[in-house]
């Protein structure tokens, strides 16, 4: 019984993380358009890429070293894209892991954000995402990990902000 239970639960994980070349690309589309629309300072691009129910929060540190989460108003980020600032919003990602089932998947990836070319912070974002009746995704949720120190950042990506 036990070795059935365990040849299922390998069939079900298989099914929840394999999609289609098509698919990973329609499920990061959203993902795109959000770090290509925070690059532009396009508010209305980054809009897109959400549904307007769409939960925003940030895992980190309290200024006492405690964990703290954070969530921030989608309206307030949208805002922030959208008002003019000196230097472009750089958010490479990397080492990006999709998960589907059905209508829902989900987005794993390291990233590093950069100010220009000056080094923010790096983390991990993860997105969920819903496909709606039109048959795009868009993000539902968006958690991220921010830090300063202790950043792997690839060198083909660091090269990029020198």
């Amino acid at each position: 019984m036990a070795k059935y239970l365990f040849l299922f639960s390998i069939l079900f994980c298989l099914r929840l993380s394999a999609q289609t070349p098509d698919e990973a690309k329609a499920i990061l589309e959203p993902v795109n358009k959000l770090f290509t629309g925070m690059n532009l300072g396009d508010s209305a691009m980054v809009h897109a890429a959400f549904t307007k129910e769409a939960i925003l929060v940030s895992v980190g540190k309290a200024k006492d070293g405690s964990p703290a989460l954070r969530k921030d108003p989608l309206q307030k980020f949208f805002d922030a894209v959208g008002t003019p600032h000196d230097q472009k919003w750089n958010e490479p990602i990397w080492d990006t892991k999709i998960l589907v089932d059905g209508n829902l998947a989900q987005v794993w990836a390291k990233y590093a954000f950069y100010l220009g070319k000056t080094f923010s912070h790096c983390g991990v974002d993860a997105f969920d995402l819903f496909k709606g009746a039109d048959g795009k995704w868009r993000i539902i949720h968006l958690a991220d990990t921010r830090q300063r120190e202790s950043c792997q950042v690839p060198k083909e990506i660091s090269e990029q902000f020198k």
